[in-house]
């Protein structure tokens, strides 16, 4: 089954999710809201979400003057890739990282920390970089986007069917009445059911960046040598990241919050290699 099959598949199990968590709250008319609010949303996060991480981290818009480097990568892979080009940001702090985020490939941005641009020679910084452009190309960061949102609604909606289960005030209500233990069912599983999809879509993606990547570069050892050194190197410095933010990166940062490593958003970093390298 191709990357794309599996994220569509996922994208309509997590819909779905909601409209299930909805009919639990409300019955068709909940189910209702429920895709209406995961709408609103998506479309708050369509237009907004590339500003709001951005500054989140401190990003900081480079020139061509301040970062030669970095835009002379860039030039080279857009050009090859076929895409417009997109704004660059530099991110405080030795921790070696990096993403794309934006909502199309006309107004795409990608984000490189300090310790990225240091500790990668131009090979392995070509390959990344050319990782990110993938994810731009693929129109991840909207798809990205949309698991996330949908995951936050999820878990939202769900709260409210645990206050409904304590104070008996939500909740469709048929000729039975309410059911609380439905409610506080709902309350426990449906987010987990959301981080275990948004997990899996963030996984698939990543796959395909790889691939789209290696082929943007014209070859996949930059990227795999990258990898393995973005493994070593982030455990070594890690990076402080919110879990809501932690796919879009191209390592899932390493925060010393080893529970939080347990819920990884990317595939093993030893199973991209294999892949990408085709042994």
């Amino acid at each position: 089954m191709s990357s794309y099959v599996k994220t569509a598949l996922l994208l309509g199990l997590m819909t779905g999710l909601i409209l299930v968590v909805g009919k639990v709250l409300g019955g068709n008319g909940g189910m209702a809201v429920a895709l209406v609010f995961a709408a609103v949303l998506n479309l708050a996060s369509y237009w907004f979400s590339d500003k709001i991480v951005l500054r989140m981290y401190r990003g900081r818009e480079v020139s061509s003057a301040d970062a030669p480097r970095f835009h002379a990568i860039i030039d080279r892979l857009v050009a090859r890739a076929g895409l417009p080009k997109p704004k660059l940001y530099l991110l405080p702090g030795e921790s070696p990282n990096a993403f794309a985020t934006g909502r199309n490939p006309s107004h795409a941005a990608v984000a490189a920390t300090e310790g990225i641009l240091r500790f990668m020679d131009d090979e392995e910084l070509e390959g990344v970089l050319a990782h990110e452009l993938a994810h731009v190309k693929n129109r991840d960061i909207l798809i990205a986007s949309v698991a996330a949102t949908i995951a936050g609604a999820v878990t939202m909606l769900a709260h409210l069917a645990k206050w409904g289960a304590i104070f008996g005030g939500y909740g469709h209500r048929d000729e039975r009445g309410v059911n609380p233990f439905t409610l506080i069912l709902t309350a426990i599983l449906a987010p987990i059911a959301a981080m275990i999809i948004q997990m899996a879509v963030s996984r698939s993606r990543e796959y395909a960046a790889d691939a789209g990547g290696a082929a943007i570069a014209g070859q996949p050892y930059g990227l795999a040598r990258a990898l393995e050194k973005l493994d070593t190197l982030g455990k070594r410095v890690p990076m402080q990241a919110t879990p809501e933010t932690a796919h879009m990166f191209i390592v899932q940062p390493f925060t010393g919050r080893a529970l939080m490593n347990l819920f990884s958003t990317h595939p093993p970093i030893q199973e991209r290699i294999r892949r990408l390298l085709g042994r």
